[in-house]
């Protein structure tokens, strides 16, 4: 799928397979910026970013990462932004990122994109000094009903817990249980390691119940807007997707930004850049303490919540511009 810039509409068109790469016209100056069929629809930064890329004067294309006649190598630079599927897909999408890396240029870059993917990260940044929400890594043949009780048993004060997988998107595969529960957690953990994944025990820090969650966004380094999304997981059960009726823009404060500039600082220690990532996004609950802790970290392909932010799309074509000069 490749939607040239300018169009008015999100209606997929397709390159033609059977024109070889040395008959196309050479595009290096034109960002590709990536998504696939199934997120495009729900990618609500996309149009905010073809005004703002127009408006720089780069040219950019929408692509499919699965489209096997997209020609990578001709774009300037590749920009992840909505390859959503690439959780089931997950090998493929790091073996087309590999692909792309070694021909152009990937935005993050590759190392970014594969250390962000998998939430072992916490750790990292916890290494780091980085205030994280206490963690417990889960791994197929531990036994899951001990590991639950263990990690009660260390946070005490916790009346509540959430089981992730450690790779995920919107929420996808995340349960909340009670203290009283324990059982029922353990027969999610046990089920979920049975098909091989990895997860996360956290326990559910009650202040995103009346605060939300504050969601930091970044380009170059640089703090751009930020957003609350209120509380997903439901006492109930229910996990709620994260809408745009879930957010609202929010001026973060400075202990947030001090977290968040901590986490990108940590980031670039840990991957050894030599300058700051192009985008990221930094996603903070305030601990029982009042402090605000990371909650998550996305690199790869984050929502940036453009629409709550007046420039925020001109301040990413503007940093992508920089890169291509």
């Amino acid at each position: 799928m490749v939607i040239p810039s300018g169009t008015d509409t999100y209606a997929p068109t397709t390159t033609d397979p059977t024109t070889s790469p040395t008959e196309r016209t050479p595009t290096m100056g034109t960002v590709a910026l990536v998504t696939d069929a199934a997120s495009l629809p729900i990618d609500h930064d996309m149009p905010l970013l073809l005004e703002a890329f127009a408006e720089v004067g780069l040219a950019v294309e929408v692509c499919d990462w699965q489209d096997p006649a997209v020609d990578w190598p001709r774009f300037g630079a590749v920009l992840l932004r909505s390859p959503w599927t690439y959780v089931e897909r997950l090998p493929d999408f790091v073996a087309w990122c590999e692909q792309v890396a070694a021909t152009t240029d990937l935005f993050n870059p590759l190392s970014a994109v594969c250390w962000s993917l998998d939430k072992y990260y916490l750790a990292d940044l916890a290494a780091h000094g980085v205030p994280v929400v206490p963690s417990r890594f889960v791994e197929p043949g531990e036994d899951p009903l001990s590991v639950v009780r263990e990690f009660l048993a260390a946070h005490p004060q916790v009346d509540e817990i959430v089981v992730k997988p450690t790779v995920g998107a919107y929420s996808k595969g995340v349960q909340r249980y009670a203290r009283s529960m324990t059982e029922a957690a353990a027969r999610y953990v046990a089920d979920r390691l049975g098909e091989g994944c990895h997860l996360i025990l956290q326990p559910y820090l009650e202040a995103v119940d009346r605060e939300g969650e504050t969601d930091l966004i970044y380009f170059d380094g640089v703090y751009s807007h930020a957003i609350r999304k209120s509380a997903l997981l439901m006492a109930d059960g229910t996990v709620n997707v994260p809408t745009l009726e879930s957010r609202t823009a929010r001026c973060a404060d400075a202990d947030e930004r001090a977290v968040a500039s901590a986490v990108l600082e940590a980031a670039a220690a840990r991957l050894g850049l030599d300058r700051p990532l192009l985008y990221g996004r930094v996603d903070l609950i305030r601990g029982s303490d009042g402090r605000p802790v990371v909650l998550e970290m996305e690199l790869c392909e984050p929502s940036l919540s453009l629409p709550f932010s007046e420039d925020g799309a001109l301040r990413l074509a503007r940093a992508v511009a920089e890169r291509l000069r």
